[in-house]
């Protein structure tokens, strides 16, 4: 079968390789119908140390299952499902509690062993799936493939954002980044009752779909004098960083009041940064991270899908067949297009 594969040296290639197989009594295959090109992709390609040539890419997808294990009671062929970013057993004390990201058995599709050990990513004709009740969710047929394609990682990272933020109805929500997760953040924000969003962004373009869909947005050097207009001078009730990294968090805590928090989902790009904990102390800030968990709260993002309070798919710059992927990663990696779908 196609799929796209991580070629070496930060490109990606398209090439054949072996259909997957149901392997263990709780796999399910799925015909993959519409994937998606990710920051997260981006990043482990542009950092490969646990990502080796050859491995099959992408994490975010929804499809058609054409095979299950003896042990999937939820699922059957033929169902058309959306899947998370990454797979848990749902069983263990950690997935009770709905912490899948803490479960031992997790993989995390298409990015080699960077978050665990290494499983097929999505952006294949075909995907194996282990713990496929757990990790599946059957879609509603009044939810687009267009749409579905974001519930798994991107939509469920911004919507895990605003919750771990948990700002109170009419607070000034900033949030850092104009990329799709960013973007998001902005529109579950205002679906959750923030008063006003203030997106920041460098790129003009970014920022332009952000005003259109009911934030207000402004350039990194002219954020805080923003953020000082509606909030009185006092600062954002609630920063959510979907940047990463030093940049990341230095802007964040330019930009927070006394008393407020940061959440930061956007993936470091190094192991440390020195927090200013003078400052965070005398000031009483909360500082908090965040991963997005489709099986956790699946329920709630497709409650904002299906009622229409957040439609991700304004996002979708273009369409590709999976022979366009890799012009698609260099046009995502240099900021040319902001979300690509890859249908296949």
């Amino acid at each position: 079968m196609k799929a796209v594969l991580h070629a070496g040296e930060g490109a990606v290639a398209v090439g054949s390789v072996d259909e997957p197989v149901v392997v263990g009594p709780t796999d399910a295959v799925v015909r993959v119908h519409r994937a998606a090109v990710c920051g997260t992709d981006l990043h482990v390609v542009a950092h490969p140390e646990h990502l080796p040539r050859g491995t099959v890419l992408g994490h975010e997808f929804a499809g058609e299952i054409v095979e299950v294990g003896a042990a999937v009671v939820t699922h059957r062929s033929g169902d058309v499902v959306v899947g998370a970013d990454f797979v848990a057993c749902g069983h263990c004390w950690w997935c009770r509690r709905g912490d899948h990201w803490e479960c031992e058995h997790r993989q995390f599709f298409g990015t080699g062993s960077s978050f665990g050990p290494p499983l097929a990513g999505a952006q294949a004709e075909l995907v194996r799936v282990p713990f496929a009740d757990t990790v599946l969710r059957p879609l509603p047929p009044d939810v687009p493939l267009d749409v579905a394609v974001f519930l798994g990682d991107t939509l469920a990272t911004g919507y895990a954002a605003v919750q771990r933020a948990d700002p109170c109805p009419g607070d000034i929500v900033a949030v850092l980044g104009g990329g799709p997760v960013g973007q998001l953040a902005a529109l579950v924000a205002q679906a959750c009752g923030a008063g006003v969003v203030v997106l920041v962004e460098p790129v003009a373009q970014r920022r332009e779909l952000a005003v259109a869909n009911g934030a207000v947005a402004a350039d990194p050097d002219r954020a805080r004098h923003l953020v000082d207009r509606v909030t009185d001078g006092r600062g954002a009730d609630a920063v959510v960083d979907a940047v990463g990294g030093v940049r990341g968090l230095e802007t964040a805590f330019d930009l927070v009041r006394r008393r407020g928090t940061i959440v930061s989902v956007g993936v470091p790009s190094g192991p440390t940064w020195p927090l200013p904990v003078e400052r965070a102390f005398a000031e009483e800030l909360t500082l908090r991270f965040a991963i997005g968990d489709f099986m956790r709260d699946g329920d709630a993002l497709l409650a904002l899908v299906r009622t229409g309070a957040v439609d991700p798919s304004v996002l979708v710059s273009e369409t590709v067949a999976l022979d366009g992927a890799p012009e698609a990663y260099r046009r995502m990696a240099e900021r040319r297009t902001l979300k690509v779908l890859i249908a296949t």
